[in-house]
């Protein structure tokens, strides 16, 4: 029964990095089903080498012509300032006939639909989905496809897969400490944006914590669960994802071999696995997100080792795999030839039939005749192409005679046009865009305070906010007690919900039926959940709101209003448009990662030993903060960001919030609307990215 299930299945796709041509040619040839790649602007990975316009063009007709998808990459956050390209960038992918866009920013899933409304959209996982409730909310967004984040488990990426929405999950490839999409480590520290593809690799560099033994607290192995591909495929998930758009060519044939392998075979061949051990790894593998068996076993860095065994013998080894094209679109043919006349060959693939007449008509044979034996020898003669001739029917008048040219030639012209048909797929309508339509300059109201605090026990004070967010999984009779002496207050959804989605409706439920209305939401699924709900939205930070039409997004999708990203400058924020309010943290720890694994525990710190009170030091001796909230922990910033009054007065926004992460003073703030933090930090602050932007 298993194995009649399992055969009436469909195949799970291996889907292949490529960071350049040549990586386009490895994945194809080694047995790719789809490949993603991105353009030279707006790629996550904007270090690799990436495609220009034709070399887009050309990697999609190749991999088309062998039956292969191309996904492209446009999966960074966007500016007002850089649309023109931006539409540049979706319009040359839809005429490039790239079978989808791989999308981090919902202003841009916005504006794709309108340039190119054919051009299927997947959300990246920069978009940070790791819940069913997120999955539910693009699939009726109408997204075709969402890529789950790295970190979520075999039974939460089980319920995701109940959602009739394709599924893309990561098998193998680097992982990074921090869910993606919510990484601002590399841009705090250096301007180098993680969500604008410049991402500095600061968790690679040397951490450790107070109490452990270990110099890279925030450094994990790499992922891979190639072997449990066979149950992502039962359990729903339509893709398994490569990760490596930076590495080589090498890299990404080993790889799809192994995947291949274990689809097609049901395992991995020896010899297969020590190449891919071989050609890139991080003292070995970790499978600890999918069994959730997350600790200090997931740790691991490239050691010396690890880089010598990658040697020129074994690029060459792995290269020899794939240096010959892949036949792998099979054709039927027909070849007539009458005396007099011009011969014709045709060749089917099953969906294309082309027909090609040669320049010269069949004479009679002077001395030795033309034979079917010599006709297929030529005819089948594809070597250098994607095809092979399965059967060819031959037609042939006795004792006729034609040059091997024109055989030749025939079968070069009509594998051509079988090139052409297969090479372009959509033929997607693409409009052109006016911007001034629909971004209009925003008018700014009388701006007003909010705060978000980790403590229910807080100061009077702030009760002259127009808001308080505290954390959902408060005790619901503290909750009651803010409520009823007068604080205005909500609640603020974890950004990290792995496991406990349904948790947090229950205590949403628990929050409404006390009074709350207020939801402040750093993820779609938050989102989703707390519209279902009732709740007035608030987009959070994590949203990474920086453009116009994410904020046109944001309207439309019923947010009452908005945290902008703190990685937007002042001047940008000025040119901002729509009409939902918006307002910047202008005090607080700034958090910079949010991690599923911990890097306490993962130094061998258990939680007890902990209390919530770790630091963790970097190699200059600078401590960060580390919060844990029961489910993920959060790196904060070393000194807390803070703009003074009079600088967010110049700003066309609504409203300020004071972000108390890891201060235990909350309680005694003596004057909220008045909060001067200067004389306390002994002047050790930062203005964050507000005015040296990121690149």
């Amino acid at each position: 029964m298993a194995a009649a299930k399992k055969s009436n299945m469909k195949k799970i796709e291996i889907l292949a990095p490529a960071g350049g041509p040549e990586s386009i040619t490895a994945a194809v040839r080694s047995g790719a089903d789809a490949v993603y790649v991105g353009g030279k602007s707006f790629s996550a990975r904007a270090a690799a080498q990436n495609f220009d316009f034709e070399q887009l063009k050309s990697a999609a007709e190749y991999c088309h012509i062998h039956g292969v998808k191309l996904y492209v990459t446009i999966n960074t956050i966007v500016f007002d300032d850089e649309f023109d390209k931006l539409k540049q960038a979706i319009t040359e992918c839809a005429a490039a006939d790239a079978d989808a866009l791989i999308v981090q920013n919902m202003g841009v899933a916005r504006l794709a639909r309108q340039i190119a409304p054919g051009l299927p959209l997947h959300a990246s996982t920069q978009m940070s989905v790791h819940t069913a409730a997120g999955v539910r909310a693009l699939y009726e967004l109408g997204f075709k496809r969402v890529v789950l984040a790295r970190e979520m488990s075999r039974e939460e990426i089980k319920k995701a897969a109940e959602i009739p929405v394709e599924l893309e999950v990561f098998v193998h490839g680097a992982l990074c400490m921090c869910v993606s999409g919510q990484c601002y480590f590399s841009a705090m520290l250096g301007s180098r944006s993680g969500n604008r593809g410049a991402c500095a690799q600061t968790c690679r560099l040397p951490f450790s914590v107070s109490g452990g033994s270990g110099k890279y607290a925030l450094s994990l192995k790499d992922n891979s669960i190639i072997n449990r591909i066979d149950d992502l495929e039962q359990i729903g998930v339509a893709s398994a994802k490569i990760e490596g758009r930076m590495k080589r060519p090498e890299y990404v044939c080993a790889a799809v071999s192994a995947c291949r392998e274990q689809r097609d075979l049901g395992y991995v061949t020896e010899e297969t696995a020590e190449l891919l051990r071989s050609v890139f790894s991080r003292t070995g593998f970790t499978d600890g997100y999918y069994t959730g068996n997350i600790g200090r076993d997931m740790f691991g860095t490239r050691t010396k080792d690890d880089v010598v065994s990658a040697d020129e013998k074994l690029l060459a080894k792995i290269r020899s795999r794939y240096k010959d094209e892949l036949q792998n679109v099979p054709v039927t043919g027909r070849f007539t030839a009458r005396l007099g006349e011009a011969p014709e060959l045709t060749f089917s693939d099953g969906k294309n039939t082309v027909t090609s007449v040669a320049g010269a008509v069949c004479v009679r044979a002077r001395n030795v005749a033309l034979s079917r034996e010599k006709c297929e020898a030529q005819l089948k003669k594809t070597g250098s192409t994607a095809y092979s001739v399965t059967s060819l029917e031959v037609e042939l008048d006795d004792d006729i005679s034609i040059p091997l040219s024109v055989l030749n030639a025939l079968r070069r012209q009509s594998l051509e046009k079988l090139d052409s048909l297969r090479g372009t797929v959509h033929n997607y309508k693409i409009n052109d865009v006016d911007f001034g339509r629909e971004i209009v300059p925003y008018d700014k109201s009388e701006s007003k305070t909010r705060a978000c605090v980790r403590k229910t026990k807080i100061s009077p004070e702030f009760k002259k906010c127009e808001h308080v967010f505290v954390p959902l999984f408060s005790d619901i009779r503290e909750l009651e007690r803010l409520k009823a002496e007068g604080f205005n207050v909500g609640v603020e959804v974890p950004r990290g919900l792995f496991g406990r989605e349904e948790q947090a409706e229950k205590q949403l439920e628990r929050a409404k039926e006390v009074g709350i209305t207020d939801a402040l939401c750093h993820n779609i699924g938050a989102l989703y959940t707390a519209k279902k709900l009732g709740f007035t939205l608030h987009g959070g930070f994590g949203l990474n709101l920086t453009n116009t039409y994410d904020l046109l997004w944001a309207e439309e999708y019923g947010i009452s209003d908005v945290e902008l990203s703190f990685e937007l400058t002042f001047n940008r924020i000025n040119r901002l448009g729509g009409r939902i309010e918006r307002g910047i943290i202008t005090y607080g720890h700034l958090p910079l990662m949010l991690c599923r694994s911990c890097p306490v525990r993962g130094d061998g710190i258990s939680c007890k030993s902990c209390k919530n009170q770790s630091k963790m030091t970097d190699r200059k001796g600078k401590s960060f903060y580390l919060k844990c909230d029961g489910n993920c922990t959060e790196v904060f910033n070393c000194v807390p960001l803070y703009i003074a009054p009079q600088e967010f007065s110049a700003l066309s926004t609504n409203f300020n919030i004071l972000r108390f992460s890891v201060e235990n003073y909350v309680e005694n703030v003596e004057n909220i609307l008045d909060f001067n933090r200067i004389s306390m930090l002994n002047q050790k602050f930062t203005r964050g990215l507000y005015k040296r932007g990121v690149e």
